[in-house]
């Protein structure tokens, strides 16, 4: 059996991913909180930053410190500024409040009261008892482009992703896989591009931890062929070898 940590080094070394894989636990009410380190108020992608880096992070109810993100975990109700979108045309986020109103309205939540807890630590360092609800992963998007295609590697099918471009890493890329049970993608928000070092060049991608295992096993396979093909761009540099034989062929004396 794939432990963690191969599963974290294979995705690592095959994707060449500069930061680590991030597994995230949802932890119901009641259930003993893992032993790790609560820091002073962080957004759940403040937090999702620190565990690429390799920090190991619990958030709470009395840490977090963005109201739509304790929203969306369940954690407190929303504000009525929030709800009512007035918050966000506020930030120039939406046109109009009625337009953040209807936003807010079609972002997916857990239950109120029924999540004490989110754990997020990097994927290698999760123990062989324990399998993530989510992995995260912030990468490229012809990174991520290789998980995606992983995950129906063996099934086949399309892919569909769904964001309303806010909430991106705490709604997008963690709960709504959590929920759906299928991969999701995301290009990024207001939020966690203006609160983290998410690079302009970078977006987001989960996926259900019990499917990590077999996208690992996939990628392992698209790694054996398909994908050095691609980056090798072959078809590509033949066709600039094209055209630069025909820019040649019409030069004086040629």
């Amino acid at each position: 059996m794939m432990t963690h940590r191969e599963a974290a080094a294979a995705m690592t070394d095959i994707l060449g991913l500069r930061w680590s894989p991030v597994a995230v636990k949802f932890i119901s009410a009641g259930e003993p909180a893992p032993d790790l380190e609560a820091p002073s108020p962080r957004r759940f992608c403040q937090v999702l930053m620190e565990a690429r880096r390799g920090e190991k992070r619990l958030l709470t109810p009395d840490n977090v410190s963005c109201p739509a993100v304790a929203a969306a975990l369940g954690f407190r109700p929303l504000p009525d500024k929030l709800a009512s979108g007035e918050m966000l045309a506020g930030f120039g986020i939406f046109a109009s409040a009625e337009a953040g109103r209807r936003t807010i309205e079609s972002i997916p939540r857990l239950d109120h009261g029924k999540y004490a807890a989110v754990a997020l630590l990097p994927l290698g360092e999760v123990g062989a008892d324990c399998t993530p609800d989510v992995v995260i992963v912030e990468a490229l998007p012809e990174q991520l482009m290789w998980l995606a295609l992983a995950s129906v590697h063996d099934t086949g099918g399309r892919l569909e992703f769904s964001t309303a471009v806010l909430q991106a890493t705490c709604v997008d890329a963690a709960i709504l896989p959590f929920l759906t049970g299928r991969p999701n993608a995301t290009l990024g928000c207001y939020g966690c591009r203006e609160a983290t070092d998410l690079s302009d060049e970078e977006s987001v991608i989960g996926i259900p931890g019990p499917m990590l295992a077999r996208v690992v096993t996939s990628l392992k396979q698209l790694a054996a062929k398909a994908l050095p093909r691609v980056r090798e761009k072959a078809t590509y540099r033949h066709l600039q070898g094209k055209a630069e034989g025909a820019c040649d062929s019409q030069s004086p004396g040629g």
